[in-house]
């Protein structure tokens, strides 16, 4: 075996790690002190139709079958609450801004920054900056 080619800690080869990512599947990880709440909210602006766990730590929620990039979303407990802006966040795409928003609204979501009707914004979207009940950030990105 090349010197390129050795085993790496994770059982790849050098090879193999440069033949690009073998990715599949994105999940994403919301911290809180509600994952009860949080995951009724999420799982229902979402759609998955999915639950495992108890919120002690995680509930996961995903779609039977998959077929969407966001594979799953893990709910965690964590003892402190949201002090600070988070420093990722999830965009939510629609054709549909202004229903969609009042959806989420209905759900428990808040309105941080609504989306100016007039100004596309990056790549030519709006977006519709948001917060689930426990004020996690979101955006719901419309063209």
């Amino acid at each position: 075996m090349s010197e390129s080619a050795a085993a790496t800690s994770d059982g790849t080869t050098g090879d193999d790690a440069e033949a690009g990512p073998q990715l599949r599947a994105v999940g994403v990880t919301i911290d809180c002190t509600d994952p009860e709440r949080i995951a009724d909210f999420w799982q229902a602006a979402i759609g998955f139709n999915t639950r495992v766990g108890n919120g002690r730590p995680y509930i996961t929620l995903s779609e039977a079958g998959g077929g969407r990039m966001l594979n799953h979303l893990t709910i965690q407990r964590v003892p402190e609450a949201k002090t600070a802006k988070l420093r990722a966040h999830l965009d939510l795409f629609t054709g549909e801004m202004d229903t969609e928003v009042a959806r989420l609204v209905a759900l428990g979501a808040t309105v941080l920054v609504p989306a100016a009707a007039e100004v596309a914004g990056h790549l030519g979207f709006r977006a519709t900056v948001m917060a689930d009940p426990e004020g996690s950030e979101f955006c719901v990105v419309s063209r």
